[in-house]
């Protein structure tokens, strides 16, 4: 399955990148990239438990080439978390539920070598993200 041109182009500023300090430096730049949610959308119902830091998404139900789909918006009160809610965004957001629902972020991200510094709360954070992520695209199906 191709993954979106967005997560692409992450994966492979990322292959660039060799420092584990610049990957951090990136990852916080495109989390400070990302759109503020509305002081609203931090809300018990939007935000991810799992998480030591606060996450919030929001998943907004939308057609994809005519199938049931997902956009996704989000933020976090931690930087690297944040970068890391960016790159989610980006390889879900947009897509097809089925899609959704079929990738696998953790398998991603571990190929691109973004879980191997992160701590273990984080590392359960982003896996909270993305079963949270999945478990939306498979109601959206149902």
């Amino acid at each position: 399955m191709t993954q979106p041109q967005a997560f692409q182009d992450i994966a492979e500023n990322l292959s660039f990148l060799d420092d584990w300090e610049d990957r951090y430096r990136y990852l916080i730049e495109l989390g400070q990239a990302l759109p503020k949610l509305d002081e609203a959308e931090r809300n018990p119902a939007n935000k991810v438990n799992g998480c030591v830091s606060q996450v919030w998404l929001v998943a907004e139900p939308q057609a994809v080439d005519g199938a049931p789909g997902l956009r996704f918006r989000g933020e976090s009160d931690a930087m690297i978390v944040q970068g890391l809610v960016a790159v989610l965004l980006a390889l879900y957001s947009d897509r097809p539920a089925r899609d959704i629902s079929e990738t696998d972020a953790i398998a991603l991200f571990d190929e691109l070598g973004l879980r191997e510094h992160l701590t273990t709360q984080r590392s359960n954070g982003l896996v909270a993200m993305v079963n949270r992520i999945r478990n939306e695209a498979r109601a959206a199906l149902a």
